[in-house]
């Protein structure tokens, strides 16, 4: 999800919005056009600074003086972050800016940071959003100097505790996380094994790898869809025909890595690029131009593989082409990423529960990840259920999916396919614990839980097509990605364990099997990445996991 460049966007987006949701700044004294003290309030206590030395550490890069009481107690790198927030300036336009914070889940989101502002005409949410527009329409920018500057009241009083709260409570699924990961690492430490095999299923095959690009029309739902194939001599009908799904704001190629690494093996993966939910449409929304993302894309990705298999099997069927004869469409393996996950989950059979949905997405929002939010669009969609499966979908790899809140109670139970699902425990967008762990208990299908401790959300993705994060600030919803060279590791245990899934349609399975145990997650770990692999989760895991 967010992937491609306009994950950069919202990264910095989310990370400055962050820094205004939470800076514990309080009571602007302001005449009609601009504040000039910032007073902050705990109980009977208050403290003042100036916008004017706000500005001037900016400048700086010194804290004044007149926050000593606070920023004493803070680390050298807690005060680097603070005045990073106040630098940064969002690349957002103001229509764009609009369209967000007026939408049913930005109402939501700002309602539950407007308790943390004190104000006697109960408008809290309707000065933030003035702010944040005004703030965006001025000169230099929305940033959180120009958001103060611009919030439309003689007083912006803010509750120091419950700031503290709501910054507590950011992302508390990511921090759950945490918590649990650390409760349950003795449960799943490593013993000594033994594994021998004479197969590397991590090592490409030696056939020469292929890529036809096509585009197909699909007139009825007038959505037009580009897909990349992958192949070469070996291929054959005897394997399963794999199909990715890139997550939102991404591109086909974002896993054209591990799409090479299968051909070589003599699969043929085929990589479509879902148009309302690709880096294209999300650039479209950060120029004001439509939503980030329509309810009606959590139905319409879905579809868009089954289109892709209809088209693939008219192609399999053309003579004069190379990939007549070659496609088992009627013998598919899905593997999706993040958005893409949740395509795969429901194309597996997962049933979208919006009624459950609405419920969880009317209360306080501002807890949720990033992935959280998303699905929360959905809310719109105006049927209480959706069944999307795909009898042609055989197997489904769902890498870092969004699944929490889409699936309701029951949803994923209906899956009845072999399903396997990747975690990394550093995943600040689709946080492990709630997105990943609690919906693989819910399965009853034939299942895998991959665990890699340490990657996080883009770990997996190709490195020709993720953004420099070297200047990506570390805040509760986002942070710095480990990827590129950082994440080769992760990209060569996906590779393996992909390959190994996809043997299990083939007469090669019991070959295979043994590269999704246990037991080759602990050879295959590495010191910066130990990796796990469980088929159902121990009694006391399912005993924690009731308390959250």
């Amino acid at each position: 999800m967010f992937t491609g460049k306009s994950w950069q966007k919202l990264k910095i987006f989310a990370g400055a919005f962050c820094v205004i949701a939470v800076t514990p700044f309080c009571e602007v004294n302001t005449s009609a056009m601009a504040a000039d003290t910032v007073i902050i309030r705990y109980g009977p206590l208050k403290d003042s600074v100036s916008l004017a030395e706000l500005k001037k550490a900016v400048e700086t890069g010194k804290l004044p003086d007149s926050l000593e009481l606070y920023t004493k107690r803070m680390t050298e790198e807690q005060r680097q972050f603070l005045l990073g927030g106040l630098k940064n300036t969002i690349p957002i336009n103001v229509v764009t800016l609009d369209r967000l914070i007026n939408t049913q889940i930005g109402t939501t989101i700002l309602s539950d940071i407007s308790t943390a502002i004190n104000r006697k005409d109960q408008a809290g949410v309707k000065a933030i959003k003035a702010g944040l527009i005004l703030g965006a329409n001025s000169p230099q920018g929305l940033s959180v100097l120009s958001f103060i500057e611009a919030y439309p009241s003689k007083h912006l009083q803010i509750n120091l505790p419950q700031a503290i709260n709501v910054l507590r409570n950011l992302n508390s699924a990511f921090f759950r996380t945490q918590r649990f990961m650390l409760a349950i690492a003795p449960l799943l430490n490593p013993t000594e094994v033994k594994f021998n095999s004479a197969l590397d299923p991590a090592e490409a095959g030696k056939a020469e790898v292929q890529t036809l690009s096509l585009s197909y029309n699909d007139q009825k739902r007038q959505r037009q869809i580009p897909v990349d194939i992958y192949f070469s001599t070996t291929a054959t009908v005897n394997k399963p025909l794999i199909v990715f799904s890139h997550g939102l704001g991404s591109v086909g190629t974002d896993l054209r890595y591990l799409a090479k690494h299968l051909a070589s093996h003599g699969y043929v993966v085929a990589a479509p690029e879902h148009p309302g939910s690709n880096e294209a449409s999300s650039n479209a929304a950060y120029q004001g131009k439509k939503r980030l993302v329509e309810p009606q894309e959590f139905l319409d990705r879905p579809r868009d593989i089954s289109f892709i298999l209809d088209e693939l099997e008219k192609l399999n069927q053309s003579p004069n082409n190379p990939l007549q004869g070659k496609l088992a469409t009627n013998n598919v393996m899905v593997v999706g990423h993040s958005f893409g996950g949740g395509t795969a989950l429901a194309l597996a059979g997962g049933e979208l529960q919006i009624d459950h949905l609405k419920q969880k997405c009317q209360r306080n929002l501002v807890k949720g990840s990033l992935g959280e939010v998303v699905q929360c669009v959905a809310q719109e969609l105006p049927e209480k259920t959706y069944q999307l499966r795909d009898g042609r979908v055989k197997q489904a790899i769902a890498l870092n999916p969004i699944s929490s809140l889409m699936f309701g109670d029951s949803g994923l139970a209906k899956i009845q396919i072999p399903t396997l699902v990747f975690a990394s425990s550093a995943d600040k967008t689709t946080p492990a614990l709630t997105e990943q762990v609690l919906s693989f208990a819910k399965i009853r299908s034939p299942k895998w839980l991959v665990g890699v401790i340490g990657a996080s959300h883009l770990s997996v993705k190709d490195p020709d097509f993720t953004v420099d994060q070297s200047h990506i600030p570390d805040t509760p919803i986002l942070s710095r990605e480990i990827t590129g060279e950082q994440a080769k590791d992760v990209r060569k245990f996906l590779c393996a364990i992909t390959l190994a899934m996809a043997a299990q349609l083939t007469p090669e399975a019991s070959q295979y099997a043994p590269f999704l145990t246990s037991e080759y997650a602990q050879i295959a770990s590495t010191r910066l990445f130990p990796f796990r692999i469980v088929r159902e989760l121990p009694p006391q895991v399912l005993e924690m996991m009731a308390g959250q």
